[in-house]
């Protein structure tokens, strides 16, 4: 019987998942096909399977990896000193016009979360996590007097997921942009949907 490096095992697994990626920022998930995955990582089709049952299975490790890495990310964040200046900072570190391959992967992830239920449960688990943290933030600034007490701090951690999510579409979309002129504003939209009403 066959025994099965499990540390070799994973480290091809990751190579699989890193092929799939270009070809799906390159193609797009529905025309990067399986044989265009294998000439990407070098096997073939049925060496690729021992790793993966599908190509909907690796975009759902794929969404699984990206998502984890943006919750660990986002974790850190939160627990700043200052976590809306350091909030801030991490769009600023976000090319959100220069990662047009990224970003149209994220869409992708996206519409494929609309069609695949399994995909939909992984996107639904992680961003509710991340809503999870950013809601917690905000309950405890408006304890502190510094974040507007009047919110309800769970939508608005959800409306604020969607506004940077929506500004990664926007080179998509093919809207004329100035990179520092969104980073700019979105921060002065950020700071003034949360900083609490000036009282006379």
């Amino acid at each position: 019987m066959r025994t099965v490096d499990p540390v070799k095992h994973e480290a091809k697994r990751q190579e699989v998942l890193k092929a799939a990626r270009r070809c799906f920022m390159r193609d797009g998930f529905r025309s990067a096909s399986i044989s265009a995955i294998c000439t990407e990582a070098g096997m073939s089709p049925g060496h690729l399977y021992h790793y993966f049952e599908s190509k909907e299975a690796i975009m759902g490790a794929i969404i699984e990896m990206m998502l984890a890495s943006a919750t660990e990310r986002f974790s850190q964040t939160m627990t700043s000193s200052d976590a809306l200046a350091a909030l801030i900072a991490e769009m600023q570190q976000t090319r959100m016009g220069k990662n047009g391959g990224r970003h149209t992967l994220f869409v992708d992830m996206l519409a494929e979360a609309g069609r695949n239920q399994e995909l939909a449960r992984i996107l639904q688990v992680h961003s509710r996590g991340m809503q999870q943290l950013l809601a917690d933030f905000l309950r405890n600034g408006q304890t502190q007097g510094r974040i507007d007490s009047s919110l309800d701090a769970d939508t608005a951690a959800a409306l604020l997921i969607g506004v940077v999510d929506g500004c990664k579409i926007m080179a998509i979309r093919g809207l004329p942009q100035d990179q520092n002129k969104v980073i700019e504003l979105l921060q002065t939209l950020i700071k003034r949907f949360l900083t609490p009403p000036v009282t006379t």
